[in-house]
């Protein structure tokens, strides 16, 4: 997830063109082939990161076995592959998407806990602030919010290719995601929320302009964007946190819950404590289905220049 700012927006180079036509070629490819049919191949394709190409092989299997410890050598190596079978899986589903009607979107999803929360936010008419992580099918979860008649804005990162770029978020608009820049979150989010949107961040990674702050995370200390909860105490918003986890018949359960937003006056530790809940709340999840999180992100490779003290009772 390369940043987009060393070249002028909207330059591309033949390198990009090609990559870009490639892609298409293989979205069309695979629009022929029934849903689970896709689904297996980009597992397997997947599965060649894990092996033979190792594609951040040793990043994955030390964040697994710091994060699980009580796990035995040969649990850690299943989880690993699994992790890179789930990614071929997510990114063609993803490509694919597009493809399917709102009905098929909504027909994908077996079980939803929690809707009741994401009805009850939207009432309220400030919009809801989503929190989600890098698990299961995280594009997915918000197109059948879109599909299921939410007005949806996802914070999202420029991306290296400018033409995967226009693809991507033209995929994502055509599912009736409104797009929004990380380096324009400061200014267009507030719009948003008041405009009574649900705003979807990923809160485990960095968020061009906006702060982080550091959380624990499996136990150890994570950077972590503070923006949702910015926003949450700024706007009076509430804050929900969402997953959608994939399911072995190749469907999905998703969540939704409450992250708890106190306001005691203290602004730099009310969001503090907000991050640390809305990580909790990922970590438990990560905990459910470790082989479908984003072990390939270097997670924990910024730490604190100075010691932090973390109250985790709260979170």
């Amino acid at each position: 997830m390369s940043r987009r700012g060393r070249r002028p927006p909207g330059e591309h180079t033949l390198a990009d063109s090609a990559q870009y036509l490639a892609l298409r070629g293989t979205v069309r490819a695979l629009n022929a082939l029934p849903w689970l049919k896709a689904s297996q191949l980009g597992a397997a394709i997947g599965t060649l990161g894990f092996r033979p190409l190792g594609i951040r092989r040793s990043v994955v299997e030390s964040q697994l076995r710091a994060s699980f410890p009580e796990k035995s050598d040969e649990e850690i190596l299943r989880i690993a592959r699994a992790s890179y079978a789930h990614l071929g899986r997510t990114a063609i589903e993803t490509a694919l998407l597009p493809s399917l009607t709102s009905a098929r979107i909504v027909a994908l999803v077996s079980r939803v806990d929690g809707w009741n929360v994401v009805e009850e936010g939207m009432r309220r008419g400030r919009g809801i602030i989503l929190v989600t992580g890098h698990l299961g099918n995280w594009e997915l979860g918000g197109a059948y919010l879109a599909a299921r008649g939410v007005p949806v804005g996802a914070i999202v990162r420029h991306m290296a290719n400018p033409r995967f770029d226009q693809y991507l978020n033209q995929t994502r608009a055509s599912l009736g995601v409104q797009v929004i820049y990380d380096d324009q979150a400061v200014r267009q989010t507030p719009r948003a929320l008041r405009e009574g949107r649900l705003v979807a961040f990923l809160a485990d990674q960095g968020v061009l302009g906006l702060a982080s702050t550091f959380v624990p995370f499996f136990g150890r200390l994570a950077k972590t964007p503070r923006g949702p909860a910015v926003f949450a105490l700024r706007l009076d918003a509430p804050v929900v946190f969402g997953a959608s986890i994939r399911q072995p018949d190749g469907r999905y359960h998703l969540t939704f819950e409450r992250v708890e937003v106190i306001s005691t006056g203290d602004r730099e530790g009310d969001t503090d404590a907000i991050v640390a809940r809305y990580t909790a709340a990922l970590e438990r999840w990560v905990r459910v289905a470790p082989e479908q999180y984003l072990w390939q992100h270097r997670r924990w490779r910024r730490q604190p220049l100075t010691p932090v003290v973390t109250e985790t009772s709260g979170a």
